[in-house]
């Protein structure tokens, strides 16, 4: 099943939650599982017809509780890969600084996923490149070379034990 990307740029931020009744907590299950899932299954699934589950997810894309659809890889399977988060620590916390470094951040492509954190760290990154030493031209390199960057603390991932996408609709 193919939808289009709703075309607001996807914030995160302090929005009204929207109500949820059963079916939609169901709907959004069965889609966060597999978004592939044709119609005509997902009607079954929840019990109701097939336009009202595809006026359904026009609504979660019209909302932004769906903002995007993408294929979850097997990197095991592409190529050898090296996941590594990074806590970065910035000399400067001031809101200017903070969005300057998210900023750069964002036109990194090794850095897949990126926090803004509260406590010792003021990021947290997870990043992703070939190998050790692609990572050290990365490090120092890249993310080193940002303005107010002070301190870069970096943990290895050894074996991935989970990872998921879904999301509890508790």
């Amino acid at each position: 099943m193919i939808f289009k990307k709703n075309k607001k740029t996807h914030q995160r931020g302090n929005f009204p939650s929207l109500k949820l009744d059963t079916t939609d907590k169901r709907l959004l299950e069965l889609l966060q599982d597999n978004s592939n899932t044709n119609i005509n299954s997902l009607a079954k699934e929840v019990n109701l017809s097939k336009t009202p589950v595809y006026e359904r997810i026009k609504r979660y894309l019209k909302e932004g509780i769906i903002y995007k659809y993408v294929a979850v890889l097997d990197t095991t399977k592409i190529h050898s890969s090296m996941f590594v988060f990074c806590s970065v620590s910035l000399d400067n916390q001031k809101l200017t600084a903070i969005e300057e470094f998210k900023t750069a951040i964002a036109d990194i492509p090794e850095v897949i996923e990126c926090y803004l954190m509260g406590g010792i760290n003021d990021f947290l990154l997870k990043v992703v490149v070939k190998d050790l030493k692609a990572y050290h031209l990365f490090s120092s390199g890249k993310l080193a070379a940002l303005p107010n960057v002070s301190q870069i603390k970096s943990t290895f991932i050894l074996e991935e034990v989970k990872r998921s996408t879904v999301i509890p609709l508790i």
